[in-house]
């Protein structure tokens, strides 16, 4: 039972019991609507999300309607409090700073939420609120469930109210720390930064599994920063190595540090997110500190190692004693040959993903989902090249290989290299 899931009843089907990767068939005989109408009847009233609670319990029924309304699946899935799920990152919760936290569903985002509001209410003694939209943190009914702590709940009404509910909090409460799950429209975000700006601690957590998906996202790239078309001088963007129209950060990011949650016992922490997205928007892999808990169930901490979407890491610190193979998409496969051969580096070009050691990829290309899936798929880490130049693609090709930054003259060199006479004046020099 403690592995459990969630319960599935849908009419005229099995119904399943699911656990992490596999799922237990709890009967033979088909759910009817005479076993969905039982059910419904044991819980509380549906709100606008087509969520439901057991009063006093961290429980959460989901349902699927048919086109008139009637109820004819069920997700009940199983809350559960637990402590010490927040140790991993209790020094970061206690700083005072607004953390956001992302990932997929089921990876425990709410769990932690209810430990870290119960920790800073009972231990830290803050004046807290908790904005409860579905009663999913504090559960259902009028009274909180215990797991909170002292913290107070607000619950919304509707899912469409949450953003007033949120304002209604600072301004009527007077709040230390607010603790607000899944924000996932504008009005929200907007929310979420005015509440900030009145100098509140925000905990929360947003649709999406890493900080990209927030960056891309017009909806809540605001929670960031946000992202704005800037035009340069021409100077500048000859300075820079960039075309005259760029993408810049617009504003402070609202939350402070953003943890990407990969499963239960990992997490890829980005302590400045307003450096992070800069560093994305330059073309540059963000590269978090990994936490995570070793098989003895003590906290390890990995600084500063490149990652990819999904964790994966490049080049342990030491010297490369391999090659590293390196799949171009949509990046001129001659052009990254010519660079790695100027530098003298231990890469290769490879034609098959399945033998690369990393992903090149033209930032044009970045929303094409499906390559950088693939490579998610494989655990192979993804770096952005800005444009098909033999100066940008050097720059991205240093920070893969983790190299120190050009000098001037070799960066001068690079840039006279995108002239297609250039062979024909000078052959490859040695660094």
């Amino acid at each position: 039972m403690h592995e459990l899931i969630e319960v599935v009843l849908d009419l005229g089907r099995e119904p399943e019991a699911r656990y992490a990767g596999n799922i237990h068939y709890l009967s033979d005989r088909l759910i009817t609507q005479a076993d969905i109408d039982h059910v419904v009847n044991q819980i509380g009233d549906f709100g606008d999300d087509n969520r439901a609670g057991i009063e006093r319990t961290l429980h959460r029924i989901s349902c699927i309607r048919n086109r008139k309304g009637h109820i004819i699946g069920l997700t009940c899935r199983v809350g559960r409090a637990v402590e010490g799920t927040i140790d991993i990152i209790r020094d970061l919760v206690e700083s005072g700073r607004s953390i956001l936290a992302l990932g997929r569903p089921g990876v425990g985002k709410t769990t932690k939420l209810r430990e870290i509001a119960r920790i800073l209410a009972d231990d830290l003694h803050k004046r807290e609120v908790v904005i409860d939209t579905s009663n999913e943190i504090a559960g259902d009914g009028d009274i909180p469930h215990p797991a909170i702590g002292r913290a107070r709940r607000m619950q919304v009404r509707t899912p469409s109210e949450q953003h007033n509910v949120m304002i209604e909090a600072v301004e009527n409460h007077m709040p230390e720390v607010i603790i607000i799950d899944e924000i996932s429209t504008k009005e929200e975000a907007d929310a979420a930064r005015t509440i900030a700006e009145r100098g509140v601690q925000l905990i929360g957590t947003a649709h999406g599994n890493s900080i990209e998906n927030l960056i891309l996202n017009p909806s809540l790239n605001d929670l960031v920063g946000g992202i704005e078309s800037v035009t340069l001088g021409d100077e500048e963007a000859k300075r820079r190595g960039t075309q005259k129209s760029v993408l810049e950060r617009k504003s402070p990011p609202t939350f402070d540090i953003a943890i990407e949650i990969q499963d239960r016992y990992q997490l890829a922490i980005h302590l400045d997110v307003s450096e992070v997205v800069d560093q994305y928007l330059r073309g540059q892999m963000p590269r978090p500190e990994i936490r995570y808990i070793d098989a003895e169930g003590k906290i390890k901490k990995k600084q500063d190692q490149p990652v990819d979407l999904d964790r994966h890491m490049v080049n342990v610190t030491g010297e490369r004693e391999s090659t590293m193979h390196i799949y171009p998409y949509a990046v001129s496969r001659s052009q990254l040959e010519r660079v790695i051969k100027t530098m003298r580096i231990p890469a290769k070009v490879t034609k098959n993903m399945d033998e690369a050691d990393a992903l090149m990829l033209l930032q044009s290309y970045k929303k094409h989902r499906k390559i950088v899936d693939a490579a998610q798929a494989r655990q192979i880490p993804v770096f952005m090249v800005r444009s098909n130049t033999i100066y940008q693609i050097q720059n991205t090709l240093r920070t893969l290989m983790q190299l120190d930054e050009p000098s001037e003259a070799e960066e001068q060199l690079f840039r006279e290299m995108d002239d297609p006479h250039y062979l024909d004046k000078m052959s490859y020099p040695d660094f």
